[in-house]
């Protein structure tokens, strides 16, 4: 258990009654979606994006919606195709279908005549927010959590030296761990979506009336903190925030993290480009 885990819920003494549950949702492939509902009562609830091979029950969805949940709002998390509990395989990039499933998602909880107050989205899932909201102009509000702007960048790492070679030489690449068991696999497709994936354009096509937070560690060592700082120049309403010695997780920022993204989503009145 990190350290803030134990922390966030204590912050509020007032111990609201939280009904959560498990929620399956089918997207457009007929593949369902498990998510986990923290249910308060109200009608506005935000949706959690999880990153790259991550879940719904890691950091910081967990501890987001728990940020949410003490301030009486709803809070929904899930996970993403061939991830955690979710049907389907697994696939490297799936950029613009996961912002397809993260469509199914709004449009299940619209059909209960529920207000989707904000998407949030950590890492990959950041992105994914981003891509949702130049492609559909039904959310007032995203959070952009540590997430890449040049997509090109942060492969060499995943899959080795002369990686386009090899994939287009062999149709995939096997991406293994130290022990060399066989992590997951990169196919030809999986690569190009993401390298045709243009984050410049997308930002371009989010709306004014889509107001659009970055923030980001100045100690991410996965994604560069100068990629925030693209973002805060393409979107056009948009607050940046780098956190002073915050990782990619913010493994050791939870409290002020979640302070910052329920603040802005519920007053709008903070952390406008500056540095804590």
């Amino acid at each position: 258990m990190t350290r803030s885990d134990s922390t966030l819920e204590d912050q509020n003494p007032h111990h609201h009654p939280v009904q959560q549950r498990r929620v399956v949702i089918l997207n457009n492939h007929a593949e369902k979606l498990v998510g986990v509902l923290d249910e308060t009562g109200s009608k506005e609830l935000v949706i959690i994006c999880h990153g790259f091979r991550s879940l719904k029950d890691r950091i910081p969805m967990v501890n987001l919606a728990a940020a949410f949940v003490n301030q009486r709002i709803s809070a929904f998390r899930f996970d993403f195709p061939g991830n955690g509990e979710s049907e389907g395989s697994f696939q490297y990039g799936n950029y613009r279908r996961e912002a397809d499933d993260l469509l199914a998602v709004v449009q299940y909880f619209k059909a209960q005549k529920r207000i989707v107050a904000a998407i949030i989205g950590h890492s990959k899932g950041g992105n994914v927010a981003l891509l949702y909201a130049s492609r559909y102009d039904d959310v007032n509000a995203v959070v952009n959590i540590s997430g890449r702007f040049n997509l090109k960048r942060g492969i060499e790492g995943r899959l080795g030296r002369a990686f386009l070679q090899r994939i287009k030489r062999d149709g995939f690449i096997d991406v293994k761990n130290r022990r060399g068991k066989v992590e997951y696999r990169v196919t030809e497709e999986g690569l190009m979506d993401r390298l045709t994936t243009d984050m410049v354009a997308a930002c371009h096509l989010i709306p004014r009336n889509c107001r659009v937070l970055t923030i980001h560690g100045s100690r991410d060592e996965m994604v560069p903190v100068e990629d925030a700082t693209k973002f805060a120049k393409y979107v056009a309403n948009h607050k940046l925030c780098i956190m002073e010695g915050a990782d990619h997780e913010f493994t050791l920022h939870q409290i002020e993290l979640a302070s910052i993204v329920v603040d802005f989503v519920n007053t709008d009145d903070k952390c406008n480009h500056s540095r804590l």
